[in-house]
């Protein structure tokens, strides 16, 4: 089925920055990522059961249908009382007792009480509950040994939240709390955002299937298998595609079976080699391209664009560069698709540098790193000597990217630093 997609103008400005050597314009990361996000529409809503809505995002808000609680009720085991009567060494008399679930039909009259438990609705006539162990029983009496007042040990209709009000907000990835708060609240249904639809398109001739007999130069495709873990982790459904081949025909193919997609995402093809042929095919299908290089390391040969209506991401074919690129750009537009507010920067964070790095040049640097926390409690972020983006063995062991900004001067171990975590 062809998913109805919002038909938008796009209209770019230059925003392209020349470096030093004057031979191509790239993005600074800032604007890259916010010209990602500008104008992607949103998938289109559908209902799920509470059961099923757990990982979603909402689509809009919810109110509960009844008040919690519902009547007033005792928050503890006891006896409601009226509080003119629980006065210290006071005698009353059990009149009935009411368990949760079964209220009492009686009125309290001055002298009496009722017996109560966690939950039980207040009778008429009690202003107060004195809690069992304040209590001596004998027959058919109680004898206060601590004096009650009024509103004590009582949860009020409507204490945690009334008939009508918004429980849960628009836009709101919907966790095991807030499934617990919308069945208090009554809710058999949730409205959420669909699960965006991402095709994963690796390209090249040296990729193969991992399991599949190998050349001596063939290319295991993990760059699409991990970027399905991430996109699904963060909740899309991903279809890995069949490698496209490094000329237009299969290219073309490819691109013709991507209708019923949200968002398309290619690795490789993208830079200016005579067999990086993704971008132009995909001009050819009728891409409107947003821009192609971006002043970041890993991940300069970065591309963006809308497909007949449908966002287009090309990423590198390094699968260290393929990860980084879809930590900053892929997966902000996959939320801003779901409906999830997007920050205009990184979720970043401070830590100490555990090495010493160089001075930068013009492009943004990602650095592999580990984490550790020092003996004064510091987190230390230490990058990889090496940080090759074709090395997935030293990926596996970072837990954080370091971030360095364009031309930023040499830095010694232990001075601070901006983190990207690592999922």
């Amino acid at each position: 089925m062809r998913i109805q997609r919002q038909k938008v103008k796009l209209s770019y400005i230059n925003m392209a920055q020349r470096t030093p050597k004057g031979d191509e314009f790239m993005l600074d990361v800032a604007t890259a990522r916010s010209r990602i996000l500008e104008n992607l529409p949103l998938c289109g809503q559908e209902t799920v059961a509470l059961t099923a809505a757990c990982g979603r995002t909402l689509a809009q808000d919810v109110h509960a249908r009844r008040a919690n609680p519902p009547v007033c009720v005792s928050a503890m085991d006891g006896y409601a009382v009226q509080s003119a009567d629980a006065q210290q060494g006071a005698t009353l008399r059990i009149i009935d007792e009411a368990p949760a679930g079964r209220p009492s039909t009686r009125t309290l009259q001055p002298g009496e009480c009722i017996r109560l438990y966690t939950g039980s609705q207040i009778p008429n006539g009690a202003d107060a509950v004195v809690i069992q162990e304040n209590t001596q029983l004998a027959g058919q009496q109680i004898t206060l040994t601590q004096p009650a007042t009024a509103g004590q040990f009582i949860r009020k209709q409507g204490q945690d939240f009334a008939e009508g009000a918004v429980l849960l907000t628009a836009g709101r990835r919907l966790g095991p709390r807030d499934i617990g708060l919308a069945a208090a609240g009554g809710l058999v249904w949730l409205p959420v955002f669909r699960h965006p639809r991402v095709g994963i398109l690796a390209t090249g001739n040296e990729i193969l299937l991992p399991g599949d007999t190998a050349p001596p130069d063939g290319i295991f495709n993990s760059a699409s298998f991990m970027l399905s873990a991430l996109l699904e982790q963060e909740g899309a459904q991903t279809v890995i595609l069949p490698v496209a081949r490094d000329n237009a025909t299969s290219l073309s193919n490819a691109f013709a079976q991507t209708h019923d997609l949200d968002m398309l995402v290619t690795i490789g093809g993208a830079s200016v080699g005579t067999y990086d042929l993704v971008r132009p095919t995909l001009e050819k299908a009728g891409l409107i391209q947003n821009f192609w290089k971006i002043a970041m390391r890993p991940g300069k040969p970065l591309m963006s664009g809308t497909l007949n209506g449908m966002p287009v991401l090309g990423l590198p074919g390094n699968p260290v560069a393929a990860l980084v690129c879809s930590l900053v750009f892929v997966v902000p537009a996959l939320h801003k698709l779901m409906g999830r507010p997007v920050s205009d920067s990184l979720e970043t964070q401070t830590a100490l540098l555990g090495a010493d790095v160089k001075e930068n040049d013009q492009r943004q640097d990602f650095l592999r790193a580990t984490l550790q926390t020092s003996a004064e409690g510091h987190l230390v972020a230490t990058p990889f000597t090496r940080q090759d983006s074709a090395q997935l063995n030293i990926l596996a062991q970072s837990q954080a990217l370091i971030i360095r900004a364009p031309h930023a001067g040499a830095e010694k171990a232990g001075a601070p630093c901006r983190i990207l975590r690592l999922p």
